[in-house]
């Protein structure tokens, strides 16, 4: 192929006339000057680039920093420019190939994508650490490409000069130079100050304790924030460089060797009797070591230490204290989820309730309704100016396309909603059954503010913003790759810029979400605190406006409040910060399409279709904002996701009914209950709380159970009930083991009367029969024995009398007769009173003792004793101590042993009520 077809210049004036050729930027000679010599330098450049960096062995991460705002320009500056190079080449390649191979010669598209591989693999060289490529070659490297640049400017200028006509390509020639001579300034100014920079700031991170060479890419984990940033972080944060820079260059005080000579020498003991210094280290060091002696001293001697001296060792390292370990505490520190999930919590949204199904419907509506807006304006675009088309087909064929258009668009929308309503109620539904089933353990170890911030603002999450931010995402997303498809096919071109922008937009979103999503999980575990302490708040306003501490607490809570507003706030500002790149990237795609439109030949598009595909670039830069955004916008919803999800798979009880193994419908009938060798523990990993304990409750006995704080009476009980399940052992009832029948079994033939009574919002009725199983006249005899037939008939509604929540418009001795009513209406043949009597007066005490030993004559009752009289009228007195059973006898026998624990009790119960403390 003759790329410079036939011979200008006459043999006559062969010298002169190929010199005037070559310093012509227009003519083939300077063409393949400068396409030799950039070609020459490119396989210089990447020969040494493939040598030098695979054996550094240095990750990305590593190879790549920006040590000053001049480098950041150089690499940017260049970069762009080779960009624009390659753009221009590859488009008088098209234009060469799709026309006419006589407008642009061969040797004009290969000298400008020279330039182009040449610029761009110049920026990527600039950008590598000095230390990996050698700082006398990069020196060498920018005056060589100086040079070069410097030839090519002059040539470009004197065609400008003598033709008197600006060319695109003559500018970007002429802006070589300034490229050029900015890398030759950073070559010159700090290419040799990066090697030892790294070696002194890897000197600081070498351990002191060790003489082994440091590996200075071991230092990467350590440098600062700056050095590991990316490139647009870098753009913005730039000036803090030279800030970070100081603290190398200060040179540090040396106060332990002064001047860095050596004060004296000499044997230890003469040392310590003439050198003050040595004697200050000395002193101190004996200081130390007093200090830790501090805590192997007896406790008398511990106390003769003053206040300042105690404080001081406290503070001190050696007096820190220790802290519990995660397994020994109650109450754990909230789970979240940490790092990329992937599709997890997307999979599990989308698999409730044929998830799935109806968001395929919603994607398929939506692509098929851009199809139509495209097919509208393609339609207008192509037909407007065509005189076989008469206005009113014009107008009729754009409307029904419209009209149909609509139909998908209905369907998307219905679509998404009962996406949102389906996978919401299935969600709600798994966490409200996985609530409802979770042991106490479960709620002794979670507070409250936990659940209710997953079943209130994270389920508020999912019904609203969740399938809303998945149809804006779509909808975005859609139209985003619509638009762009557009643009490509009237300047495919443009490609060539957008499909390099669409792969640094994935990487910034996820650089973004690796933050973002940790900063909605943070929010999310925040919220439970300030939900939690809210709670307590207002459950104990009585307390706290009693003790007035009023002012402490509303501190505390602005306090949450603002913990939980942080990572909000801090959210939306690295919202702001994708926003702005992502809008600097639509704006450039945009203006190279506008740029390769202009220069497009006369005729090669009708002005319709270019004025739609501008105009599908204008809403480029909004709606791939808002597919970005709003993409990361449901990654941060889809957390609430994650948090419900916690919350749905917990341990459970055991079945509410087996139906292989039910008891009978009158069990039990005697009331016979027998703790064989009964072991019970909280937790796998927690230790006995009841050590092995046996006893036998015969059928219709008064059991009273007695022991001082933490002897195990309540757990003894809450075994009873299933309530914790047994380590050990077995509890029988009837010849019935408990362990072997479905909970619901058990526990609706056990009564008990609690020591915090509980009323339900509702009616008097609903609260004594809450699954309506009695009648009228039933109820109203239940309230005769209650002594609460009076207090009700009071009331205007009579049974539908208003009890709000915890039955706060009742008495608490009124509630307490409320729970006795439930017991009276189920007759259960065994009734348990768990300190039912701690906290009423002695009225309604007497009131519940005489009902009980009337209607429960028969019954077994077993008795968490406060008040020791109440249990003296039992026929047996359990009395437990540290989860043992010490005695088990009638109270009468107790009473006379010497040395008995219940005799103990009852002395101790008279002695505090003769003081007037009772």
């Amino acid at each position: 192929m003759n790329l410079c077809g036939s011979p200008v210049c006459s043999k006559k004036y062969v010298v002169s006339c190929v010199f005037k050729e070559i310093l012509d930027s227009s003519t083939c000679m300077n063409h393949l000057v400068v396409f030799g010599i950039l070609a020459l330098l490119t396989v210089a450049l990447a020969l040494h680039l493939l040598t030098k960096i695979p054996k550094s062995r240095a990750s990305a991460r590593q190879l790549v920093a920006f040590n000053s705002p001049l480098q950041l320009a150089a690499v940017v500056f260049n970069g762009c420019l080779g960009l624009l190079n390659l753009g221009q080449g590859l488009w008088m390649l098209g234009i060469s190939f799709s026309q006419d191979s006589s407008i642009y010669q061969p040797h004009w598209w290969l000298a400008i994508l020279a330039q182009g591989f040449i610029l761009i693999l110049t920026s990527f060289t600039f950008s590598v650490r000095t230390r990996f490529l050698g700082a006398t070659f990069v020196r060498f490297w920018s005056v060589a490409l100086t040079m070069c640049a410097a030839f090519i400017c002059c040539c470009s200028v004197v065609y400008m000069v003598g033709e008197k006509e600006i060319t695109f390509k003559a500018c970007l020639d002429v802006l070589l130079l300034p490229g050029a001579l900015i890398l030759f300034l950073y070559a010159i100014r700090h290419g040799h100050d990066e090697e030892g920079y790294e070696t002194n700031a890897n000197a600081l991170y070498k351990p002191l304790n060790t003489e082994k060479d440091h590996d200075p890419a071991d230092s990467e984990s350590h440098v600062t924030p700056f050095a590991k940033a990316r490139f647009f972080s870098v753009m913005s944060f730039w000036w803090l460089n030279p800030l970070m820079k100081m603290g190398y260059e200060k040179p540090l005080e040396d106060k332990d060797m002064p001047h860095g000579e050596i004060i004296q020498s000499a044997p230890y003991q003469d040392l310590l009797a003439c050198c003050e210094e040595f004697q200050d280290l000395v002193n101190a060091h004996k200081d130390t070591i007093g200090a830790s002696d501090i805590n192997n001293m007896p406790l008398h001697r511990a106390k003769e230490i003053s206040t300042k001296e105690t404080d001081d060792i406290h503070g001190s390292r050696y007096g820190e204290s220790v802290k519990p370990s995660q397994a020994d505490q109650l109450i754990k520190i909230e789970e979240r989820e940490i790092g990329d999930t992937g599709l997890k919590p997307y999979t599990l949204y989308l698999h409730q309730n044929k998830g799935f199904l109806y968001a395929s419907l919603a994607v398929i509506s939506q692509i098929i309704f851009i199809c139509g807006q495209i097919s509208q304006n393609s339609w207008m675009a192509a037909n407007v100016e065509n005189p076989r088309v008469s206005t009113l087909k014009l107008i009729v064929v754009y409307i029904a396309i419209g009209v149909c258009s609509m139909f998908f668009l209905i369907s998307r929308s219905l679509s998404i909603v009962v996406l949102g309503m389906q996978t919401s109620r299935s969600l709600f539904s798994q966490l409200l059954n996985s609530l409802f089933r979770a042991p106490m353990s479960f709620y002794d170890s979670t507070p409250l503010g936990r659940v209710l911030s997953r079943v209130s603002s994270d389920l508020s999450i999912v019904d609203l913003d969740v399938p809303f931010f998945f149809m804006f995402s779509m909808n975005a997303s859609l139209n985003a790759y619509s638009n762009l498809g557009v643009l490509a096919v009237v300047t495919w071109q443009v490609l060539f810029v957008s499909v390099p922008m669409i792969v640094l937009a994935i990487r910034l979103q996820r650089y973004y979400l690796a933050s973002a999503k940790e900063l909605m999980r943070i929010n999310g575990t925040t919220k439970s605190a300030l939900a939690n302490h809210l709670g307590e708040s207002v459950s104990g306003a009585i307390t706290i406006r009693a003790f007035e501490e009023g002012d402490r607490f509303f501190a505390k809570n602005l306090e949450l409040v603002d913990k939980n507003a942080g990572p909000y706030f801090y959210n939306f500002a690295a919202t702001e910060w994708l926003i702005q790149r992502l809008e600097m990237m639509s704006a450039a795609v945009l203006s190279f399409s506008a740029f390769v439109m202009a220069i497009l030949p006369p005729g090669t598009f009708s002005p319709g279709f270019v004025g739609m595909a501008l105009s599908y670039g204008l809403s480029l830069n909004t709606s791939f904002v808002l597919s970005i955004q709003n993409q990361c916008n449901l990654a941060n919803q889809i957390i609430s996701v994650e948090r419900v999800n916690q919350y749905m798979d917990i341990a459970s009880e055991a079945a509410e009914v087996i139906e292989e193994n039910q008891p009978a419908p009158d069990w039990p009938q005697v009331g016979k209950v027998e703790f064989r060798d009964l072991k019970i523990k909280y937790r796998q990993d927690a230790p006995l709380v009841l050590h092995g304990i046996t006893c036998t409750f015969e059928g219709g006995d008064k059991i009273g159970i007695v022991g001082r704080t933490g002897s195990g009476k309540t757990t003894l009980i809450g075994a009873l009930f299933r309530l914790v399940e047994p380590a050990g052992g077995k509890i029988i009832i009837d010849s019935v083991d408990i362990t072997t029948i479905g909970l619901h079994d058990l526990r609706s033939r056990l009564g008990i009367i609690p020591q915090d009574p509980t009323l339900f919002q509702g009616t008097v009725r609903y609260n004594l029969d809450p699954l309506g199983q009695f009648s009228d006249q039933q109820i109203w005899e239940v309230l005769n024995k209650c002594q609460l037939l009076e207090i009700v008939q009071e009331k205007e509604q009579g049974l539908d009398a208003l009890v709000v929540e915890d039955g706060s418009n009742w008495s608490m001795g009124q509630r307490q007769l409320f729970c006795l009513g439930r017991a009276l209406l189920r007759r259960c043949r065994i009734l348990v009173l768990d300190e039912a009597t701690a906290s009423i007066d002695n009225a309604t005490d007497a009131i519940l003792q005489k009902t009980i030993r009337t209607e429960f004559e028969d019954c077994t009752v077993i008795t968490v004793a406060h008040r020791i009289p109440t249990v003296m009228d039992c026929t047996m007195v359990l009395a437990m101590s540290d989860g043992k059973v010490v005695e088990y006898d009638k109270p009468m026998k107790l009473m006379e042993t010497e040395g008995s624990l219940f005799r103990n009790l009852v002395k101790e119960y008279w002695s505090y009520a003769s003081n007037g403390n009772i």
